[in-house]
């Protein structure tokens, strides 16, 4: 049994014969899927979490470093894992809303990330993207935040292909704890 996940043999029906295959089972992904943790509206005092993280404790909020601008947390909903968010302090939905501080930061808040990804991981490769808008996919569009998603040779299995589902080997808590650690100073 992974954490949180489970994997059981189905019967045909609920109650035939068993069939060969192992279902895994992910029931915390619906929370997620039914907009746990979503804001209410586009305004900073509407329940953005990108707001109220900065408030937490690291280990609350899975905040894994702060900047004067710009902090990096871990993902809730994670592609990966240690699939991590810089996300600025400031309630700004568009990436031309940053201000040059801000912008400079973000960049070297990813740079940052990278290099405690992979020396606490070994990530061979990163996606590193910002979705600008619902349109572009954005979960939380009101509130701009960069994705940094490490990637490995061969990560492509058949479960996210095939069974639209990913493994992740590591508790959230120990994945921030792993990467706080690995974070550089700076």
């Amino acid at each position: 049994m992974l954490h949180g996940m489970t994997t059981e043999p189905v019967q045909q029906n609920g109650v035939g014969t068993q069939d060969a295959f192992q279902r895994l089972w992910t029931p915390h992904r619906m929370a997620y899927i039914q907009g746990e943790n979503k804001p209410t509206g586009p305004e900073a005092g509407d329940g953005c979490p990108f707001c109220g993280i900065p408030q937490m404790s690291d280990a609350d909020g899975l905040v894994v470093a702060r900047g004067k601008h710009v902090f990096a947390v871990l993902n809730l909903y994670p592609y990966n894992g240690g699939h991590t968010m810089i996300v600025p302090y400031r309630h700004v939905a568009d990436y031309t809303e940053l201000d040059g501080h801000e912008t400079a930061e973000l960049a070297e808040m990813t740079k940052m990330a990278m290099v405690a990804l992979r020396k606490a991981s070994g990530a061979h490769g990163f996606n590193i993207g910002l979705n600008q808008g619902v349109a572009a996919g954005a979960g939380i569009a009101a509130h701009l935040h960069q994705h940094i998603v490490p990637r490995w040779g061969g990560d492509s299995n058949f479960m996210p292909v095939i069974g639209h589902t990913r493994v992740l080997p590591q508790l959230l808590a120990e994945t921030r704890q792993m990467l706080a650690d690995a974070w550089p100073s700076g």
